[in-house]
């Protein structure tokens, strides 16, 4: 009786074994990548941007008319939907009938500095829910490809503390060139372009972070 017991029992045994081991290689992938280990729990702001800014008229056509000359990546990006991002959060002047304000020499930039995109809004992140998913989406290899553009026109900026670090950690995200562009931390990865997830949790984080319509 005891022989047949445990030969009976061996099978399941080994099947519990074989599904502790596939649980615990699961719960390995889903851990975030450093260093967004690190930052769970830690400030976090997002920007909403100018995406794209055209170059200063010449003095002798400034008081010219015309409408402004988007790069073919944005126009591409808007006419195939736009990420699906609501009218209301598109940057000024990308929709037919639209006009951009002139930005300012003195405008707020992200990230600070002549070579960032001017600030159209920015949100704090107190939602924690929000916050993990913005980690989850950055936090993975697998929400990222090679660049199919060398382009950077960011919609989307992601600012988070990075503790003992003065200095932020600083994501631009570029729905209508899919990819990303950072500094003051080492990207964890060999790709910084989007694929169709994260180009959709990218959107949807901008969403609820700013509430469009």
């Amino acid at each position: 009786m005891t022989s047949s017991l445990l030969a009976r029992l061996a099978p399941a045994a080994a099947t519990v074994g074989l599904l502790a081991l596939v649980g615990g290689t699961t719960g390995c992938q889903a851990s975030l990548s450093p260093p967004f280990d690190q930052m769970k729990g830690a400030q976090m702001t997002v920007y909403r941007l100018q995406n794209y800014v055209p170059p200063a008229p010449p003095q002798a056509s400034a008081g010219s008319l015309g409408g402004m000359q988007l790069p073919p990546q944005i126009q591409q990006w808007i006419s195939a939907g736009a990420s699906l991002i609501p009218p209301g959060l598109l940057p000024p002047g990308l929709l037919p009938g639209t006009s951009a304000a002139p930005v300012q020499g003195d405008a707020q930039r992200f990230p600070p500095g002549p070579q960032g995109f001017p600030i159209l809004g920015y949100q704090q992140i107190t939602d924690p829910a929000l916050a993990n998913d913005i980690l989850d989406t950055l936090g993975h290899a697998s929400n990222f490809q090679p660049p199919a553009q060398s382009c950077m026109y960011a919609e989307l900026g992601i600012s988070i503390a990075q503790g003992a670090n003065p200095q932020p950690a600083n994501i631009l995200v570029s729905l209508s060139c899919m990819q990303t562009q950072v500094s003051n931390f080492q990207w964890p990865y060999q790709s910084t372009g989007l694929n169709q997830e994260s180009e959709k949790r990218f959107a949807s984080i901008l969403q609820r972070a700013f509430g469009g319509h």
